[in-house]
């Protein structure tokens, strides 16, 4: 398990640090512009997603790229068609859930309740991301063997 622990991580951790930035940043700032807490959980949410995934493709990209490369093997669109597939049956069903339904109501209520926008923001994305991993996880897991070419 300590294994499988650090390979999330080591995943997982530099996307979600990125997001972290972009979250805080996009809420702050168009809640600083349009004073609309709608447009504050939305920009916080999308903002936060696209540093996100941005982050986990681009590392599997270069993970797949050096090791075909290794075996003499170019990375093609092809290759980057595979990248992308795995990436939506990893998070697909998470990813649907989290963004249009649970982050977007919490980035919206979690700052009103609380009182605070920064903390309520970050206390929404630390709750959504609980109900995120569950299901991105069993899917990676299942998903490694068929469809990516690392391990």
């Amino acid at each position: 398990m300590k294994k499988k622990l650090a390979e999330w991580l080591k995943r997982y951790l530099p996307a979600e640090v990125l997001s972290l930035i972009a979250t805080l940043a996009a809420g702050g700032g168009a809640f600083a512009l349009t004073h609309n807490r709608t447009t504050t959980a939305l920009a916080a949410t999308w903002a936060g997603n696209v540093a996100y995934f941005g982050c986990i493709l681009l590392q599997d990209i270069r993970r797949t790229r050096h090791l075909r490369l290794a075996a003499g093997k170019p990375y093609t669109t092809r290759t980057l068609g595979k990248n992308i597939r795995a990436l939506l049956v990893e998070f697909g069903a998470a990813e649907l859930l989290d963004s249009f339904v649970i982050r977007p109501l919490l980035m919206y209520y979690l700052p009103l309740w609380l009182g605070n926008l920064s903390g309520g923001i970050l206390a929404a994305k630390l709750a959504a991301d609980v109900t995120f991993y569950v299901p991105a996880i069993i899917s990676y897991e299942l998903s490694k063997k068929r469809l990516r070419d690392f391990q």
